[in-house]
């Protein structure tokens, strides 16, 4: 059977619907960085997510060809992740997002190194002709955070870190946003095939 991340680290990717703390430990990424409106048809955020899943699936589907990964398992592929900034500015404004700033990524397995990435990189070019230039090995040191299930749209997000926010409050904690940790949303659901008000999407902010 093959590994699913969701399932064997519920903590990281499905946690519950009230606030809670947790320790994030370091994971490495296929990455993409880009500014602008998420939701423009043909901006860069939409173009990152076609190069993430063609590199994620070329790796997935390795053990297929002459290339064989050293300690290769087989697994489903984790969801899509997205850190979110926005200069001079702490936390998220969601009433201007032609002013973010990103980086669009999909976990990857423990087996692949910077090595294996780029080849993955180099495969998928070859065989799709498209140019992946623009993915990158990233390695995330995430640390203490707080995070919470939102389910509903991402317009109606501001309403679950409020909860977020008056949970740090009252425990003692506060926000630690900083030029290398971010706002952090885990996507899981398809926009595309789930109602805006059954979408579920773990949103998670670094703290001290």
């Amino acid at each position: 059977m093959a590994f699913d991340y969701k399932k064997e680290y519920k903590e990281f990717y499905l946690p519950p619907k009230k606030p809670g703390i947790i320790e994030i430990p370091e994971m490495h990424y296929i990455a993409v960085r880009g500014k602008g409106d998420p939701n423009e048809p043909d901006g860069e955020y939409k173009a990152s997510i076609g190069i993430l899943y063609a590199i994620a699936f070329t790796i997935k589907m390795s053990y297929m060809g002459s290339h064989k990964i050293e300690g290769y398992f087989p697994y489903v592929v984790p969801p899509l992740e997205g850190l979110w900034w926005q200069k001079d500015c702490s936390g998220i404004d969601y009433a201007h997002k032609e002013n973010f700033e990103w980086i669009s990524m999909i976990r990857l397995p423990e087996f692949v190194t910077e090595e294996e990435f780029a080849w993955a990189v180099r495969e998928a070019t070859e065989k799709k002709h498209s140019d992946f230039s623009k993915a990158y090995f990233f390695t995330y040191q995430e640390g203490l955070c707080v995070q919470c299930m939102h389910i509903g749209s991402y317009d109606s997000e501001p309403a679950t870190i409020s909860q977020m926010n008056a949970y740090l409050s009252e425990n003692n904690y506060s926000l630690d946003f900083s030029d290398t940790r971010f706002h952090h949303e885990i996507y899981l659901s398809d926009p595309r095939r789930a109602a805006p008000e059954k979408l579920r999407t773990v949103i998670r902010e670094p703290i001290k």
